[in-house]
């Protein structure tokens, strides 16, 4: 069985499983709910639902009920255009449909973000990156790094929204580490665009009381609770951008919270160069003359 067909049949039954259809194939708004979800807890201008735990390991019966009510009603936020607050393995971010152009503008407009800066793409599967990027390093090297706290930057497909990051070639990809994530992305079927949950230059949120002034501009807030150790600046990085679309080499594009575990991988196992004079940070431009800054 291909990977694809493999990928469809894991996403069919993730679907069943919360009373979701899956609609026709590569729709970014795929799907309808058969079930109606029940009320949750009302917050400033939206609505928030809490996981069990930290959402980062999938919940067992009797608590699995509410999972599949937040994966629900998640899932339908984001096929209505809806920008949605959810954890993931590094920070709390910000997620709509990558192929909806309306909702990508509401995240730029909400963040106070420069359309300049590129959104990540957010997806459930690694066999999913061969669909929406042209992928020039082995299998291997994506199944080391993905589900994890990395974005890798790959050249772009033509199935990606012409209105996400119209400026670049590229794109940063994520698989968080974190099964609330994968599940969401997986049933939803398409591409999300990811970005933190914060306004621009401001910290990132590892709760979502610190992102409390974006809520009444959200219409979902998925509170997995604290991520990580709050005290700690280390936290607060993010996931480490990497750019592999230049055979053989990558460069970093931002540290982040998992550089020196990311670079042996790269060096060590799979024999990539590290490109000179790396670019970090937002500056935007790097040794490969196409380095992107993806701020997840």
């Amino acid at each position: 069985m291909s990977p694809a067909h493999r990928c469809r049949g894991l996403r069919a039954a993730v679907a069943a499983s919360v009373g979701l259809s899956e609609g026709p194939a590569g729709s970014a708004r795929r799907g309808r709910l058969l079930h109606p979800s029940r009320a949750a807890p009302a917050a400033p201008g939206a609505r928030l639902l809490r996981l069990p735990g930290s959402g980062a390991v999938r919940a067992a019966s009797p608590e699995r009920a509410v999972w599949t009510e937040a994966l629900r009603a998640a899932v339908a936020e984001l096929r209505t255009g809806a920008v949605v607050a959810v954890p993931t393995d590094t920070l709390y971010g910000l997620a709509c449909s990558a192929s909806c152009s309306a909702a990508l503008g509401t995240v730029y407009r909400l963040k106070g973000r420069s359309e300049a800066k590129p959104l990540a793409v957010c997806l459930g599967r690694v066999a999913d990156v061969y669909r929406y990027c042209h992928v020039r390093v082995p299998e291997g090297l994506l199944k080391d790094l993905l589900p994890g706290p990395v974005t890798l930057v790959m050249e772009r497909s033509e199935e990606l929204n012409k209105d996400l990051n119209p400026f670049t070639p590229l794109v940063g990809i994520r698989i968080p580490d974190h099964a609330f994530m994968q599940d969401l992305a997986q049933v939803f079927g398409g591409p999300l665009a990811l970005t933190s949950a914060n306004l621009s230059s401001q910290a990132s949120s590892l709760n979502i009381q610190e992102f409390q002034d974006l809520w009444p501009q959200l219409s979902l807030v998925i509170d997995g609770g604290p991520i990580g150790d709050g005290q700690s600046p280390e936290c607060r990085l993010g996931s480490t951008v990497v750019d592999l679309s230049v055979p053989g080499k990558f460069g970093i594009i931002r540290p982040g919270c998992a550089l020196e575990g990311t670079a042996a991988i790269l060096q060590q196992k799979y024999g990539l160069l590290p490109s000179h004079g790396p670019c970090l940070g937002n500056s935007g431009e790097g040794s490969t003359g196409r380095c992107v800054s993806v701020c997840w």
